[in-house]
């Protein structure tokens, strides 16, 4: 573990041990409800039976879903706390969950062609470049396989809600792959996570780093991926108040996911993909 991963676990780490709310797991789920949180526009098909990796998607909340639609889970995560969440949800449900604890660009402990689907959750702008984990997700997945992959917009990742000055959301920082955030984002305010004051709690996040529209594209591209559905974060609200969270995403939307299927004949001329 490189002393990036070993920051960002650390951060993970004290973001779990608040138990803010995106490492908290989900315990209320049935079938309909499993598959709205991990496919809402109905892409992948049906998993029953299917090799699932949670790729750094710890925290007992996709991987509970999935075990309900009745694949084989595995999750891949630096955080040995939210690992632990996975396996309280594996309980909640009854159900039998892998966890592996990792770094998302080394998936070495995982043979060529073990998956059949790697859904990715929000955390490819943890690491300084894509490349080297899409090249792990390729090996590891099987032909015709299934990649979803989520990642900061990167047209508006330096702005928030609060950067409404009036008639809009300013953008003041330049487009630029790879370019470390945490000077910008210092600490991540934990919403839902009181201090004795009665101020939310803010606790240093993990390192992010800002990966370009052509960056991922093309690095999918390259590794011959073949993207087959697309779709942005919005809240939708209507008639949001200009300032707020809703109505910033519906004018900046602060995601940005990729379905993807592994076509090997698709790679550009001379290119292995390896």
């Amino acid at each position: 573990m490189d002393e990036l991963a070993a920051y960002n676990k650390a951060r993970w780490e004290e973001l779990a041990q608040a138990r803010v709310v995106y490492t908290q797991p989900w315990l209320d789920l049935d079938t309909r409800t499993a598959r709205q949180r991990v496919d809402p526009h109905g892409v992948m098909g049906e998993v029953q039976g299917l090799e699932v990796l949670c790729l750094a998607a710890s925290g007992g909340q996709q991987s509970a879903a999935f075990g309900l639609l009745g694949a084989r889970v595995t999750v891949f995560d630096l955080s040995e706390t939210q690992l632990a969440r996975d396996q309280e949800a594996a309980a909640h449900y009854g159900l039998e969950i892998r966890t592996v604890q990792g770094d998302m660009r080394d998936l070495s402990a995982f043979p060529d062609g073990s998956f059949d689907l790697v859904w990715h959750a929000y955390s490819i702008n943890f690491v300084p470049q894509v490349a080297p984990v899409f090249q792990e997700v390729r090996r590891v997945l099987r032909p015709g396989g299934l990649y979803r992959m989520e990642w900061a917009n990167p047209f508006t990742q330096t702005i928030d809600e609060a950067s409404w000055n009036g008639e809009g959301y300013l953008l003041r920082h330049l487009y630029r792959d790879g370019a470390c955030l945490q000077d910008l984002n210092p600490t991540w305010d934990a919403w839902d996570v009181y201090d004795e004051d009665g101020t939310h709690r803010r606790i240093a996040g993990p390192r992010e780093y800002v990966h370009t529209l052509s960056t991922v594209v093309n690095g999918l591209v390259r590794q011959g991926f073949v993207i087959i559905h697309a779709s942005e974060a919005r809240e939708e609200e209507p008639d949001p108040a200009p300032g707020s969270w809703a109505h910033f995403t519906q004018i900046a939307p602060p995601w940005l996911t990729f379905w993807c299927r592994l076509q090997p004949k698709a790679l550009p001329p001379g290119r292995s993909g390896l």
